[in-house]
């Protein structure tokens, strides 16, 4: 059987739940403030208050994203500094009496890490499980919360399987308890509606490079009156909540992806389900294939298999010889063989979790490059299953 290989042309990006290119306009946006005329924010003369101001203008593009208001939003290093600030700032805040957090446990690493420090530092953390797709129960995570709960945490969508979570309703009912709510939205953000004036949450993670932006950069939502505690101590920036000097550029280039995905949102939701549904419905005619996640609530550009009888790292290294590019799990947790918790959670056994992969399509992928990737991936399982003692005949 012959393959035709991609490789020495241009290679299919399918792999944006990792991250995603960074967008030209932005790069053009982040320029100015790379070269040798930029300027430290805290400074007073004329390239400080220009640095000054571009990050206020990025905080305003990010609000504008979210819903939210300039003055909520604190510019980190990332996502997961995001996550980190919001999981522990909101816990060393809370009243003495309140020990207690409830997370679920299909949280991105970045909370759950973090939530295990609280562990080791005395707190006590009730996880909460999913179904089969990997959705928490709203009714099941409200009862876990009690008196003494400090913060509750759920990821907007999960970073593996996709699957949007009810974040409206377990933020309301957590909030009308008076529980601090935080969510990790790195990968809804520009893939979903996020509007904080209609779901309360107290705190919420987005992450730069997840927007066709930069990485190293992200932000973290903080609505007005939430206590929470800085984790980053030194210089007093981002209004006392994350010192150190701001990453000027990088958080332009934040701003203008944020700006960008307000305005393309609509456009970019359409091209992607459309790009996904195909993945999802070539992909899942293939025998011995399982779709995992939410069939209906699930992000715009993520699909994920079970493949059985395919090792996912071996899959992802054929496909990347053919010129496609796509994950086998999360990118955070990559790099070993263990098996992916999440999977594990839905009900997935260890074999058929070391089984998965995950296809994520962006705003600039074409239908074209679809039918190419469908035929490369049926060829290669077809070429993997020929060596597995399971298939061989």
């Amino acid at each position: 059987m012959r393959y035709t290989s991609r490789a020495m042309q241009s290679p299919v990006y399918l792999d944006n739940a990792a991250t995603t290119p960074l967008d030209p306009r932005v790069l053009e946006a982040m320029l100015p403030h790379l070269g040798a005329t930029r300027g430290n924010p805290s400074s007073l003369h004329a390239r400080g208050v220009a640095a000054r101001g571009a990050v206020e203008t990025a905080r305003e593009q990010v609000a504008g994203l979210l819903g939210a208001s300039p003055e909520e939003i604190f510019f980190t290093g990332g996502g997961t500094e995001a996550d980190n600030l919001a999981i522990l700032g909101l816990a060393r805040a809370a009243d003495r009496g309140k020990r207690h957090a409830v997370v679920s446990k299909v949280e991105h690493a970045a909370v759950r890490e973090a939530a295990r420090r609280l562990e080791a530092e005395g707190f006590e953390v009730s996880w909460v499980g999913v179904d089969g797709h990997g959705l928490v129960d709203p009714a099941e995570f409200v009862a876990a919360l009690r008196p003494d709960t400090a913060l509750a945490s759920v990821v907007w969508a999960n970073n593996e399987i996709g699957t949007v979570q009810p974040i409206r309703e377990i933020s309301e009912a957590c909030v009308s308890r008076g529980v601090p709510f935080h969510t990790d939205a790195v990968q809804a953000a520009g893939r979903t509606r996020l509007n904080v004036g209609e779901t309360p949450v107290s705190t919420l993670a987005i992450s730069g490079h997840k927007l066709y932006g930069p990485q190293g950069v992200g932000a973290l939502l903080v609505r007005g009156g939430t206590a929470i505690e800085p984790v980053v101590l030194g210089g007093g920036q981002e209004g006392g909540l994350r010192s150190g000097t701001e990453n000027v550029a990088g958080i332009v280039g934040l701003g203008e992806a944020a700006r960008l995905a307000r305005e393309e949102l609509e456009e970019r939701i359409g091209h992607e389900t459309e790009l996904r549904d195909r993945v999802i419905s070539g992909v899942g005619a293939m025998p011995d294939v399982d779709l995992n996640g939410h069939p209906g609530r699930r992000l715009s550009n993520n699909a994920h298999f079970t493949v059985r009888g395919v090792g996912a790292e071996s899959l992802v290294l054929v496909l990347d010889s053919l010129g496609y590019a796509i994950g086998s799990g999360s990118a955070c947790s990559s790099g070993g063989h263990k098996a992916s918790g999440v999977l594990l959670e839905i009900g997935k056994d260890e074999q058929d979790a070391l089984s998965s992969a995950r296809i994520t399509v962006g705003k600039d992928n074409t239908a074209e490059e679809i039918e190419g990737f469908l035929e490369a991936f049926a060829g290669a399982v077809r070429r993997l299953r020929e060596v597995s003692p399971v298939y061989a005949n």
